[in-house]
């Protein structure tokens, strides 16, 4: 395996393209939708009936709580929810 020094990893990374507009934005949201995602897990620990809320319609009870339900976001709920 050949080794780089530091310059020479620097000038094959400039040769990338640059990454594409999607996913810069994804990487912008993640830790936002993050701790929104720890913040309701959490709501959940503590709140019997919010969970059941989530449990019966996820969508419906984030919209309820104040939260944009979008696809990401509710996956993200229903995955720890089956953890715990």
């Amino acid at each position: 395996m050949t080794r780089y020094d530091e310059h020479r990893l620097a000038e094959l990374l400039r040769a990338l393209p640059p990454a594409p507009a999607a996913w810069v934005e994804a990487a912008q949201e993640l830790p936002l939708q993050r701790d929104r995602l720890d913040e309701i897990v959490a709501r959940a620990e503590a709140d019997a009936e919010f969970r059941r809320a989530l449990v019966e319609d996820l969508e419906r009870a984030l919209a309820s709580a104040g939260y944009e339900p979008d696809r990401s976001l509710a996956a993200a709920v229903r995955a720890r929810l089956a953890e715990g």
